[in-house]
């Protein structure tokens, strides 16, 4: 049976602190972090199976690493909103807030209800894994378009804020879902004008980016060939 010392000397093993001038260049919190790569710790992940208890103990650590490789073993049907709320807490590094949201977050009941209470966080990490919540769920989650044309509304109305880990994850969701399908393609792009009014340098930049890809020859492509 696996344990929390096992997992952390396997991590220690893989460890590469010579790429952690690379990661802090990309804005990644590298204190107290190994290192290790996401390929790594997926091939962790798959070689240990899921196991929620395992994944608390590691979540205490916090060592980066190990948080990671918890929100991959976590079991979704064993977490709480207790829980969701006590580990949004916790996020001080973009790329564990991303990883976490993507790979367990995503998968409760509840992550609907969260991305509207988080959405409207002062806290930077628990606001931007709102977003990169609906980013991912844009994604992923087979769901009728109407569940994302009302979110588009939260998209609008957070678009002001200037912080760069939060107007990048606004930007994100806006984009994915402008690129799920034609319908919701129109409706982006339509919400991306709208953002492009407002008198803020955050909202122009966010609506810009967006409405660059959203209307550029690749995306209009690829939807195309979805309806084929």
């Amino acid at each position: 049976m696996s344990s929390v010392n096992k997992i952390l000397k396997q991590l220690n093993v893989k460890a590469r602190p010579d790429q952690l001038v690379g990661m802090a260049r990309y804005g990644i919190v590298t204190e107290n972090r190994l290192g290790v790569s996401i390929p790594e710790l997926r091939k962790m992940a798959r070689e240990h199976g899921k196991n929620h208890a395992l994944a608390l103990e590691l979540w205490k650590t916090e060592i980066p690493d190990a948080m990671i490789l918890a929100s991959m073993i976590g079991e979704p049907e064993q977490l709480t909103e207790r829980q969701m709320d006590e580990w949004v807490n916790d996020f001080n590094s973009w790329d564990v807030c991303d990883q976490v949201c993507n790979n367990f977050f995503s998968r409760h009941s509840l992550v609907w209800q969260k991305i509207l209470d988080w959405s409207k966080s002062d806290e930077v990490f628990i606001k931007r894994a709102a977003f990169a919540l609906l980013s991912s769920l844009a994604v992923h989650y087979n769901a009728p378009d109407e569940i994302f044309i009302d979110f588009l509304s939260v998209i609008k109305r957070e678009s002001t804020d200037n912080r760069n880990y939060v107007k990048k994850a606004v930007n994100w969701a806006l984009r994915n879902i402008g690129k799920r399908n034609s319908n919701l393609n129109k409706v982006a792009i339509t919400v991306a004008r709208e953002i492009l009014e407002i008198d803020s340098k955050a909202s122009r930049w966010i609506a810009s980016n967006a409405l660059r890809e959203l209307e550029s020859d690749a995306v209009k492509k690829k939807l195309e060939k979805m309806k084929n």
